[in-house]
């Protein structure tokens, strides 16, 4: 057996378990237990525990030793010498023209290192700013970037309940959150109305939904038929928190909607769900969809389909060589990949001239007269008589 005991380090921060290396400690006390950060103070959360070794992998940290009035004094010079640091930075980051946000200091508890904390929109190049503060502070310096759900929780504030928020009081982690979530519990999604402090979804959301889902899995959906005191009906809505469903009773010419208990209803077997009104007749079964898998306001109306008669066509008869268009039969023009010999071969015509339409049509006759041939001698004895 191992006695194992919870030790927390901030505010309202994650539990670690510690070996109590035989230490008699109790709820509230201060310890020094031996961290990777090295000895850290740190306030008991949990009592002492026993846990059986083969239960699971035990603590390889130990507690050191009760916190003395020394060290709690240490502890207090350290928040003050944060604050100090806190401002010093803030002026070294206006200095450096950084894009970035701090949040908070810690200083650890041997005065060894001092961790600042900061958001920022993407990744921001603070070498120089580093080797700044470790000029000032003659110790090692980390940055850290974080989010905006860890700077909600280091600062802390109201949520929109008018209580402390979630992640500031008692949540050690954070659960992952979806607007699903929102949907299935038929909230509002406005962002103002379901976001936290911090800008995200608000972490209550996953506290109500694993009863939301295992209550309805009890629940008939919407749009199925069921059987209640005062007759059958179709359901149209569900309430998860009363546990109470809206049924829709047909009254004579009218229809009726009552709420009714869950207790007090029984489904009926192979109840289908309700088909929706249409003005023509049903589409066929491969045409049907089933609206019980969507939720009450995003049921879409089918469009409407009639249902023609069938009639008798004139069948088409096969198609073949000859009954191609032109009543001429399709001749292979590869005779050697075909399996029947060649009976009649097909002889081609002669080249027909034909006239370029860009040329010039009134030089036509022109042209088909013969040139005249001359020659030198010619030439000149007309050229003489010309002169005569």
């Amino acid at each position: 057996m191992v006695m194992i005991v919870g030790v927390q380090f901030q505010k309202n921060g994650k539990i670690y378990d510690f070996d109590s290396n035989q230490l008699d400690v109790r709820y509230g006390d201060y310890v020094i237990a031996d961290t990777q950060r090295g000895a850290d103070l740190g306030q008991v959360a949990t009592g002492i525990r026993e846990v059986d070794e083969s239960a699971g992998p035990k603590p390889t940290k130990k507690l050191i030793r009760l916190a003395t009035n020394e060290d709690l004094q240490r502890s207090a010079d350290n928040r003050v010498r944060e604050r100090e640091a806190y401002d010093i930075c803030q002026k070294k980051i206006a200095e450096h023209q950084l894009d970035m946000k701090l949040v908070s200091v810690e200083y650890a508890f041997d005065n060894s290192k001092a961790v600042f904390y900061f958001t920022a929109n993407g990744r921001v190049d603070f070498r120089s700013l580093v080797k700044d503060l470790a000029g000032v502070f003659k110790m090692r310096i980390e940055l850290r970037q974080i989010g905006v759900r860890d700077e909600a929780r280091m600062l802390g504030g109201l949520g929109p309940c008018g209580r402390q928020i979630c992640c500031g009081s008692f949540l050690e982690e954070f659960q992952p959150v979806s607007i699903k979530m929102a949907k299935e519990q038929n909230l509002s999604l406005n962002p103002t109305k379901i976001s936290g402090v911090c800008g995200r979804l608000m972490c209550c959301l996953k506290y109500e939904q694993d009863h939301y889902e295992q209550t309805r899995k009890k629940m008939p959906k919407v749009g199925r038929e069921v059987m209640t005191p005062d007759g059958s009906g179709i359901v149209t809505d569900l309430n998860i928190v009363k546990e109470t469903l809206m049924v829709k009773i047909a009254n004579g010419d009218s229809n009726e909607i009552k709420e009714y208990s869950l207790e007090s209803i029984e489904r009926i077997a192979g109840g289908n769900e309700a088909p929706p009104v249409r003005t023509t007749a049903p589409a066929t079964a491969a045409e049907e969809t089933d609206e019980s898998e969507l939720p009450a306001d995003e049921i879409r109306n089918i469009p409407e389909q009639q249902s023609e008669p069938e009639q008798s066509r004139p069948t088409r008869p096969p198609r073949n060589n000859r009954n191609r268009p032109g009543g001429k039969p399709k001749e292979n023009r590869n005779p050697e990949k075909s399996d029947a010999p060649r009976k009649e071969t097909r002889q081609l015509g002669k080249p027909v001239m034909r006239e370029n339409p860009n040329r010039n049509s009134g030089s036509s006759a022109e042209q088909s007269k013969p040139k005249k041939q001359t020659n030198w001698a010619t030439a000149l004895q007309e050229a003489m008589d010309s002169l005569e």
